[in-house]
Order: C-alpha cells, then sequence, then structure tokens
C-alpha cells in the first residue's frame, strides 16, 4: 500500500483538538454539498408543471449542479492550495446563497439552469473539497471516524431538507422556497470560519517548498558569468511546470491504484444519483401524497445518517482498514442490487424498505468514497487526486439523471431507470474487486522485489567497500588463500627462478 500519511507531510497530524471543530464545520459545509442537489427535487413535479417541461428537461437542474459541484473540483484543489481552505468555503457560501437568490426570480428553465445549476453547484464545489482536503491535514489515525462524521452531514441535511422543502412550498411556493434556502445556504460561510489553518513546526521547508526556496535565492545572488538565454527560458519552463504541477499533480495518471479509483467511481456514478433524484416523484408517481413522499428521503437518510460513522468506525478496524478497497466495491455492488430489486416494490410499504436499504448502502460508499482515495496516493497528494476525480467524474454525473428521465419519458415506466442505474453499480463494484485484487497482488510483488533489490544493493556496496592502505596486503594474502585472485608471473625463467630458489632453501 501506499506510504503513510506522516512520511508525506512536514509535520504530524494532531488527531484531535481543534480538528473536531473542523469536522464540526466539514459536517455543515459537505452536508449542504451532498444533500441540496437531492432535496431539491421536492420541488420538480411543480417546476415541471410550471414550466411545461419533460422528465428529463427538469432533471438537467440536479444534473448540471452535481456536475458543476463535480468539475468545479480542480479549481477549488488550485484556491486551496494557493489561499487555504477557509476562504474557499467561505466564498462557496457566498456562491451558493447568490445562486439560489437569484433562482428565486428565474422565467424559464434556461435560467434555472444558469442560476441554481451552475452558480449554486460552483459554490458547493467550493464548499465540498476544501472540507475533505482540511480533514486529511488534521487527522491521520482517526481519519476514517473523522471522515466518516463529517460525511454525516449530508443525510441529516437530507434529512432535514426533504421535510422542509415540502413546508417550505406549501406556504411560499418555489420561488419564495428557493429564496429562502439560498439564505440558509450563506451558513457555509460559518462553518468555513472554522477551518483554521494547520501550520507545520518551524524548520527548514522540505520537498518541493525547498526546492523552490532554492531557485529563488540562486536568482537573487548576482550572476558570476555569461548565462545563455536559451537555457534561462528553458529553466523559467520548467519552473512554470513545476508550479503548476504543485497545484495539479498529473503524474496521479500514471498511478495504478488511482487509475483503478478512477475508472470505477466514473462507471458508478452513471447510476449513483439518479435513484435519489426520481425517488420522490416515482412515489407521486404511484399515487402517494407529497409529504408522505418526502418522508421516504427522510427515512434514507436517518439510516444514511447511522450507517456514515459506523462504517467509518469498521473502516478503521484492524481487519478492514488495510483491506479498505475490497470494502468499497462491497458496497457499491450493494448499492447496485438495490436498485435492481426497486421495480418490486409497488406501494408504500415495499419503498419504505428500499429507501432502508438504499440509505444503509449509500452511506456505506460515501463514507468511503474519499477515505479510499487517500489510501491509495497518501495525503500529499489527495488534493490534486480530488480534483482530478471530480472534473473526470462530473461528465457521468451530469449524464446520469438525464438518461434516466429519458428512460422515463420513453417508456412511461420508472423501473427502467432503476434497473440501469443498479447495472452499471453492480458493474463498477465488481470491476474494483478484481482490479483492487491485481493491484493488491502487483503491490507486493513490487515491495518483494523492492526488498531483494536493496538487500543486494547493501551486498554490493560491502564488496565495493575501499581498503586502507596498511590492509592492502593482508587483504591480498587472504584472498590468494581463498583463491579468489593470484599473483601472475612475469616470465617463465623468473617463475623458474623463484621455483629453484624455494626449493636451495628447503
Amino acid at each position: 500500500m501506499p506510504p503513510p500519511a506522516e512520511k508525506d507531510l512536514a509535520y504530524t497530524p494532531p488527531d484531535g483538538g481543534w480538528g473536531w471543530a473542523v469536522v464540526l464545520g466539514a459536517f455543515v459545509s459537505i452536508g449542504f454539498s451532498y444533500a441540496f442537489p437531492k432535496g431539491i427535487a421536492i420541488f420538480f413535479k411543480e417546476i415541471q408543471d410550471f414550466f411545461g417541461t419533460s422528465y428529463s428537461e427538469i432533471a438537467w437542474v440536479s444534473s448540471i449542479m452535481l456536475a458543476a459541484m463535480y468539475g468545479g473540483g480542480p479549481l477549488s484543489s488550485i484556491l486551496v492550495n494557493r489561499f487555504g481552505s477557509r476562504p474557499v468555503v467561505m466564498f462557496g457560501g457566498l456562491l451558493c446563497g447568490i445562486g439560489m437568490v437569484s433562482a428565486s426570480f428565474c422565467t424559464s428553465i434556461f435560467q434555472l439552469y444558469i442560476c441554481a445549476g451552475l452558480i449554486t453547484g460552483l459554490g458547493l464545489a467550493f464548499n465540498l473539497q476544501p472540507s475533505v482536503i482540511i480533514i486529511g491535514k488534521y487527522f491521520l489515525k482517526r481519519r476514517p471516524v473523522a471522515n466518516g462524521l463529517a460525511m454525516a452531514g449530508s443525510p441529516v441535511m437530507l434529512c432535514t431538507l426533504a421535510p422542509l422543502n415540502q413546508l417550505l412550498f406549501d406556504m411560499f411556493g418555489w420561488r419564495g422556497s428557493f429564496f429562502i434556502l439560498g439564505a440558509l445556504l450563506l451558513n457555509c460561510c460559518v462553518a468555513g470560519a472554522l477551518f483554521r489553518p494547520i501550520r507545520p513546526p518551524a524548520g527548514p521547508p522540505k520537498g518541493p517548498a525547498n526546492k523552490q526556496a532554492t531557485e529563488t535565492l540562486q536568482k537573487e545572488q548576482p550572476d558570476l558569468g555569461l548565462v545563455e538565454v536559451a537555457g534561462e527560458e528553458e529553466k523559467e519552463d520548467k519552473n512554470c511546470c513545476e508550479n503548476f504541477n504543485r497545484f495539479l499533480d498529473f503524474s496521479l495518471f500514471k498511478h495504478r491504484g488511482f487509475l483503478i479509483y478512477l475508472i470505477g467511481n466514473v462507471l458508478m456514478f452513471l447510476g449513483f444519483f439518479a435513484p435519489i433524484v426520481f425517488l420522490a416523484p416515482y412515489a407521486k408517481h404511484l399515487g402517494i401524497d407529497e409529504y408522505s413522499a418526502a418522508f421516504l428521503l427522510s427515512i434514507l437518510a436517518i439510516v444514511d445518517m447511522i450507517a456514515r460513522p459506523t462504517t467509518g468506525i469498521i473502516a478503521n478496524s484492524k481487519w478492514v482498514r488495510p483491506k479498505i478497497q475490497y470494502f468499497f466495491s462491497f458496497s457499491i455492488a450493494f448499492n447496485g442490487a438495490c436498485h435492481l430489486l426497486c421495480p418490486l416494490a409497488t406501494g408504500y410499504s415495499g419503498l419504505v424498505v428500499y429507501s432502508v436499504f438504499f440509505g444503509l448502502a449509500f452511506g456505506m460508499v460515501c463514507a468511503m468514497l474519499f477515505e479510499t482515495l487517500m489510501d491509495l496516493v497518501g495525503a500529499s497528494r489527495f488534493t490534486s487526486a480530488v480534483g482530478l476525480v471530480t472534473i473526470v467524474e462530473c461528465c457521468t454525473i451530469l449524464l446520469g439523471p438525464p438518461i434516466g428521465g429519458t428512460l422515463i419519458d420513453t417508456f412511461g415506466d420508472y423501473k427502467y431507470m432503476f434497473i440501469k442505474c443498479g447495472s452499471v453499480m453492480v458493474l463498477a463494484g465488481i470491476f474494483l474487486f478484481i482490479m483492487n485484487y491485481y493491484n493488491y497482488r502487483m503491490l507486493a510483488k513490487e515491495e518483494k522485489a523492492r526488498r531483494k533489490h536493496e538487500a543486494e544493493k547493501k551486498d554490493d556496496e560491502a564488496v565495493r567497500t575501499p581498503t586502507l592502505p596498511g590492509e592492502e596486503n593482508t587483504t591480498k594474502v587472504e584472498k590468494m588463500q581463498d583463491g579468489h585472485e593470484a599473483i601472475p608471473l612475469r616470465t617463465e625463467e623468473e617463475g623458474l627462478k623463484n621455483g629453484a630458489q624455494i626449493i636451495s632453501e628447503a
């Protein structure tokens, strides 16, 4: 497995203290980021009737919001590396509020795509990535538990937003509800204020920072000779590439474990969010009243709320953590199996059972989504890894709900949407299980080869160690006794003379 995080950092994470306040802020920030695109699905049926759109067209609101949230990952990672997590999250909360307040004044579905989808989604991106990143800086040994607690913000917020949105709609309509929700999203600014920067101990910087400082000192020194212009330009280009690579480490695309994780997640997200987006509309389609349909999301969220920290504790155990990738693969396949069985639920009681199992499976996946990535790439490269993963994943996230909506419009039945989502998630789980098994085998072989190479290198160094002048004759005699080295005779005549001399002396 990759080296532990403490080897990648210039400090030891405190694993507590102010870190728990950071977890609280991440709980709020992550909660809004994940729950909000699902919670506004309560308004879709009414917005669809208001604008006269189809299922696939209204599904683009959540899709654009989710795609902007994930696609803004690289920009969010760059801003975090440049300014830190605190200002980025506070700016994201402000952007979310502006987007939803603007959405309350929209007069067309396209304007809703821009305000509620793009602007609010980008603000959620500035909330999500910094919150996940800063937990990795404050925690190491307790990191799975901290991640599980922070990720529990999503079900708590969803459990609250689902009935709240229905209540707001009944009192103020969808426009007034969007205006109030924009004000609620400003609480992300308060959550971001808790993200106090963690400062490593004073001392000479390590790694790229030390290299950059050395280059700065070299630039400040006066030139002692002629320097070629071409060489200076090449050096500047190299420095620019190094600085850009410091924000987004594209060498991760050569990392075998990262590529396996990326491919599996891209496939998984084709069916990850669509069932939640269409759960409440599906219940209304079966003739269930609005509040009971919204309560299904609350049931899912309550189970999810319990599942996330519990999964974090299980993942942190000595039996699961060394092979956490297998646990993650099982969770994805289990999630897909729930969707495949959902069409069997034709009444409210069946949907309640589905919501319970879906909440359990969804919580298991979300609790380990970023922990498994950090397990693969290490803490020092995690910021870049999150940015690269999210921008690639945004394509399938953008297409997932609209494809589901198209299936509903085409067949007039929700079951094909659930079957599609379940099939791709089961396939993603099987792919990750097989490829992670291959990755573990290759890592074991590489570690064995590395140890063998180090042992051989030590043996070579011991043989090639230079001898002192006084030890040279002794060494030669020892080598002659061992038969490994013989002193050559100059001529045959000299050899005969030496032989005769030895006989006469005897």
